[in-house]
């Protein structure tokens, strides 16, 4: 029975040292798997409605009750943490997965076609590039109304082009190797070889870049919560958890500030650092 347990434990501990890095990278790969378990079984985590409050019970210390304590509106904080991490996670991923996708296809276009093509696109990239991610999505709260799906697409235009550079000059040089022109020898369709082919052997490196854009798509995401444009009351968000605990700090009861400070910080510290170090294992840095 002992061995039957030793072998559990050893299993996913084995699979994780197969990932490479030092503890550093496999403790960031451990937080962000928390993260995302903690935002999939939110509703069943948290112990407390986060949406329910009451003034008597605002600024409230940490209890049995309330372990971290409540908001200035008496919303339990644990509960708010957890319930937040489902918008503070959705919001970039559906930012990265739009930027990606969009990325990949732009850049393999590009690279594939060449000529004047290539550089007009290369053009219309470099003038997106000149505008941040989060002023394009304050313009499109402007334009649009607050909430998360007009920022979202425009952070998405804006992050784009960093996906479509990289693919681009993965792909120019990928298109240049012996394997491309035999394939297209034997007749194959430029769909097939560039999507079927040439695309696994970038995939991992745009992986990388895209775990990076993660994190510094939530920061860009919970400052526009922050500044009131993102997601609105009464549904938990960190950075709308952050504005919303100044008073808190002020009055002597920072927790329901400084905790969703903390998460997001840690979130976007672990995807760069793994993001980083994923790069550095493709580009043959890493031991």
């Amino acid at each position: 029975m002992s061995a039957q347990i030793a072998g559990v434990v050893r299993g996913p501990l084995t699979r994780l040292r197969a990932l490479g890095g030092g503890w550093l990278q496999r403790l960031c790969l451990l937080l962000l798997v928390l993260f995302v378990l903690v935002s999939l079984f939110a509703p069943w985590l948290a112990p407390q409605d986060p949406t329910f409050g009451g003034l008597g019970a605002g600024l409230a210390g940490p209890s049995a009750d309330h372990w971290l304590g409540t908001d200035q509106g008496g919303h339990d904080t644990f509960s708010a943490l957890i319930e937040g991490t489902r918008t503070s996670l959705a919001g970039p991923l559906a930012v990265v997965l739009f930027s990606t996708v969009t990325g990949i296809a732009v850049g393999l276009f590009t690279a594939w076609r060449g000529g004047w093509i290539d550089t007009v696109v290369g053009r219309m990239l470099d003038i997106v590039f000149a505008f941040p991610a989060l002023l394009l999505a304050i313009l499109a709260v402007a334009i649009f109304g607050k909430g998360m799906t007009a920022p979202v697409l425009a952070m998405a235009i804006a992050y784009m082009p960093y996906t479509a550079r990289l693919v681009r000059g993965l792909a120019v040089q990928e298109k240049a190797r012996p394997y491309i022109a035999a394939y297209r020898v034997q007749g194959h369709s430029a769909m097939f070889v560039a999507v079927r082919r040439l695309l696994p052997n970038i995939g991992p490196t745009v992986l990388a870049q895209s775990t990076v854009n993660f994190g510094y798509a939530l920061l860009d995401l919970a400052a526009l919560s922050f500044l009131g444009f993102g997601v609105q009351p009464p549904t938990p968000d960190w950075g709308a958890m952050i504005n919303q605990g100044q008073a808190a700090v002020l009055q002597g009861e920072p927790l329901s500030a400084i905790v969703p400070a903390v998460a997001v910080v840690l979130v976007v510290v672990a995807f760069n650092v793994v993001g980083e170090s994923l790069g550095d294992r493709l580009a043959g840095r890493d031991s």
